[in-house]
């Protein structure tokens, strides 16, 4: 009886080398890609003053037929497409804003003449949920 319970034991240290080989480094094949992901949180709003909120005010005719009304909101600006809900957006420069949840970017005072205006935006009815998409708009100004 008393053998048997030494064998046990015995047994298992005879295993031992082996597993020790098993808990070295594991080998990173230089062929393969190695996906990276960083999240960062969207940085602080930014402080406007209400001379910077009325240089992008105004009314502009979008590239895509639509029109927008843009106007001051507390930090930000409130926009306008047409006669739909409006989306309020918060300044990130004078003349970059972005809504909330990040899918609306807005960019004032481009082109030769600083009346230019890009949207970009993510569309919220997406029939291929695997495709990532993103819209660009431009836009110039119709009237301050």
């Amino acid at each position: 009886m008393r053998a048997i319970s030494l064998l046990l034991p015995v047994s298992l240290l005879l295993l031992a080398p082996s597993v020790g080989a098993q808990s070295g480094n594991y080998p990173i094949n230089d062929d393969a890609s190695i996906t990276r992901v960083e999240v960062t949180a969207q940085p602080p709003a930014f402080r406007i003053s209400d001379y910077q909120q009325d240089a992008v005010s105004g009314v502009y005719d979008l590239s895509n037929g639509w029109r927008l009304t843009v106007g001051p909101a507390g930090d930000g600006i409130r926009a306008m497409i047409d006669k739909r809900r409006p989306i309020r957006l918060i300044a990130q420069s004078p003349d970059r804003f972005v809504s909330r949840d990040g899918n609306v970017i807005m960019e004032f005072n481009r082109g030769d003449s600083g009346d230019d205006m890009m949207m970009s935006y993510v569309p919220r009815s997406n029939s291929d949920s695997r495709v990532a998409q993103m819209i660009v708009v431009t836009a110039k100004m119709a009237q301050r």
